[in-house]
Order: C-alpha cells, then sequence, then structure tokens
C-alpha cells in the first residue's frame, strides 16, 4: 500500500514539474550564451538542440571559423566556431570546451554553432530593448541590443538572417 501511495505522490510531482516547465519555457524565448566574453541571445524559436562538443571531421580548404562536419543524431551538420566566426577571438578553441547549439530544421540549413558557455534562458520580462545607438557598427544578423536588470548587454543574433547571411555561407577559404 505504501508503494502505491509513494507511486502516486512521485506521479503527481512530476506532473506538477511538467506543467512548470511547460509555462517556463512559454515564457522563455532566449538562450543566452556567451561567446568570447560577449553576451548573445539565440531565438529559442530557431535555436535547436544542445550538444557537448563531439569528434568531428575536418574540411580542408575551408574557412578558420569551419571546424568541420559532426554526426548528430544521424544527420551531418557543418560546425561554425561562433567567436571566431564574429571575430572575437582569432582562433577556434582547441580544448575541447563550449557547447554546441544547432539551429532549428524550420531553418534548412545543417548547422551547428560552437559557443563557449550556456548562460540560461531568458525571457523578454527580464530583459530590456536597448534604445540609444552603438557606436560600432553590426551585421544585420545582429541588430537588436538588449540589457538585464544586472546591467548586462546582449546582443541579439537572428539565427535565420544569419543561415542567409552570404559570408556564413561562403565557407570555402581564399587560396
Amino acid at each position: 500500500m505504501g508503494n502505491k501511495v509513494a507511486l502516486r505522490e512521485f506521479q503527481q510531482r512530476l506532473a506538477e514539474r511538467l506543467a512548470a516547465a511547460k509555462v517556463q519555457s512559454q515564457a522563455s524565448r532566449w538562450l543566452a550564451v556567451d561567446c568570447g566574453g560577449l553576451g548573445l541571445l539565440l531565438p529559442l524559436q530557431q535555436a535547436g538542440e544542445i550538444f557537448a562538443p563531439m569528434p568531428m571531421t575536418t574540411v580542408p580548404y575551408t574557412q578558420p571559423w569551419m571546424l568541420g562536419v559532426a554526426n548528430l543524431r544521424g544527420g551531418l551538420h557543418a560546425v561554425v566556431d561562433l567567436s571566431v566566426f564574429l571575430g572575437l577571438r582569432q582562433r577556434p578553441r582547441s580544448d575541447g570546451g563550449g557547447r554546441l547549439v544547432s539551429m532549428s530544421g524550420d531553418l534548412h540549413i545543417n548547422c551547428a554553432l560552437l559557443v563557449d558557455r550556456l548562460l540560461g534562458l531568458r525571457s523578454d520580462d527580464q530583459l530590456r530593448r536597448v534604445t540609444e545607438p552603438s557606436d560600432a557598427p553590426r551585421p544585420h544578423f545582429a541588430s537588436e541590443q538588449r540589457e538585464d536588470e544586472q546591467g548586462r548587454r546582449w546582443q541579439v543574433l537572428d539565427l535565420e538572417l544569419l543561415a542567409r547571411f552570404e559570408p556564413f555561407l561562403n565557407i570555402v577559404a581564399a587560396a
């Protein structure tokens, strides 16, 4: 009898946690990541799964930010070191650290971005839009900035626009 009560309580707690997670994921709109010390916000609807770094096959004659090709859940994905692509670091990570964030299948590009750290989920009510102009020019896929309650600035990256950005698609290194 005690096992049935414990099982019922466990199922009740699990149902409550799943309901709370569903409400939280609906409120969360951004995946916060760190790349080369820069805080980036990736739209959750454009981000796919998160993976630990894994062995990949290098592709010769490609840009320095193109790390290679990895098998992610049975699909081949190009892996891009986002910090190097954005010019935040000169060389790709060699320590095997960071995390891979795949792009959503809705974007129709098999690509995963290597980021330095995952910093959790953020919602719009945790961030305010920065309205003052910035000194540095930014590409069209990185036009908006946000700021959190602690004063940290976050750069929003539109992964759909990034996936169509000509320099991002041009992985062949100049000879």
